[in-house]
């Protein structure tokens, strides 16, 4: 497996003027996502030959941005109830809080959600409704797909997680927008 971006090289080659480095379908997709989420998930994990089934909540802001080029995200998540799930796997952030913000086709991320590793995801856009997420850091390598459906109300995301070029972790998740 190649791991992504290790360098965190964020020029493209391109004229870093700002009116070319926005991408405004990427933040637009980014606002559909804003809100409150309650997220159904399945993980399967390869170690155990085990399946979970838990509900977490999601809240996604906007954040006021630093600079006009740039859009600024908050994501902050917590279980419904207890889970076992949580005692049994300690890798597994029960609840916390991430700052992300976009440049170009990157959401720099200062952690990720199995690590406290500031990083970087590579976007590619699938159509205006679905994006993938492609990301690497310390032994892990990450595809990400999340697709909004039905105007918006419901998203679907499926992520696939391998460490060490093992395929370790499988979740998908159908979630629900509570609260706009």
């Amino acid at each position: 497996m190649v791991a992504i971006n290790q360098r965190k090289n964020l020029n493209s080659g391109e004229n870093n003027s700002p009116e070319i480095s926005i991408n405004s379908n990427l933040k637009r997709w980014f606002s559909r996502n804003i809100g409150f989420w309650k997220s159904n998930r399945t993980y399967f994990l390869d170690d155990e030959q085990k399946t979970y089934n838990l509900c977490m909540n999601i809240n996604i802001q906007a954040l006021e941005n630093k600079s006009e080029w740039e859009s600024h995200y908050k994501f902050t998540w917590y279980p419904e109830k207890k889970y076992n799930f949580f005692d049994e796997n300690p890798q597994y952030k029960e609840q916390g809080e991430m700052q992300a913000f976009l440049k170009g086709h990157q959401l720099i991320r200062e952690n990720f959600y199995l690590s406290n590793v500031e990083g970087i995801s590579n976007i590619k856009q699938v159509d205006e409704h679905e994006m993938i997420f492609e990301s690497s850091y310390k032994d892990w390598y990450i595809i990400e797909h999340t697709r909004l459906v039905d105007l918006d109300n419901y998203r679907f995301r499926v992520i696939y997680s391998w460490k060490k070029n093992k395929l370790k972790i499988v979740e998908n998740h159908h979630e629900i927008k509570i609260i706009k």
